[in-house]
């Protein structure tokens, strides 16, 4: 069986400033953008790699989450403990230089881990934590 990972969501609580990190600091692609209901949702990508993407989505959307739930996501999303990702990359110490010229907000400078990573980490404007470790 063949499967991949074709697209994985973060929460966003302010579009533009989010679109701006993913697609100016980070260098992904905006592969779409859409709105419904005064909510939108964006898709970014590393480019050249078409098939994977992060969907930037409105964190409490689903008409199923309740309102005591909402504000738990909303309290989270503040102290940086909702959600994250991790990406990688083989030059760790240039993204992370970009990173910081680009003004993220950085937890992390790039380290060398006991379980035998290199990476930093960074948190996006919604609060996500970013770990990005070198290819080795």
């Amino acid at each position: 069986m063949d499967i991949t990972i074709h697209a994985s969501f973060l929460p966003h609580d302010d579009p533009d400033a989010s679109l701006a990190f993913y697609r100016d600091i980070l260098g992904f692609e905006v592969r779409n953008d859409a709105g419904y209901a005064g909510m939108r949702w964006i898709t970014v990508g590393p480019p050249g790699q078409p098939s994977t993407s992060i969907v930037l989505q409105p964190p409490v959307a689903d008409p199923g989450v309740t309102d005591d739930e909402r504000r738990t996501v909303v309290e989270m999303m503040a102290k940086g403990t909702y959600a994250g990702i991790v990406l990688s990359t083989d030059d760790l110490d240039s993204i992370f230089e970009r990173l910081r010229a680009g003004g993220a907000e950085i937890s992390q400078e790039p380290t060398e881990q006991p379980y035998g990573v290199r990476d930093c980490a960074v948190r996006d404007p919604a609060g996500n934590l970013i770990r990005i470790q070198e290819l080795r």
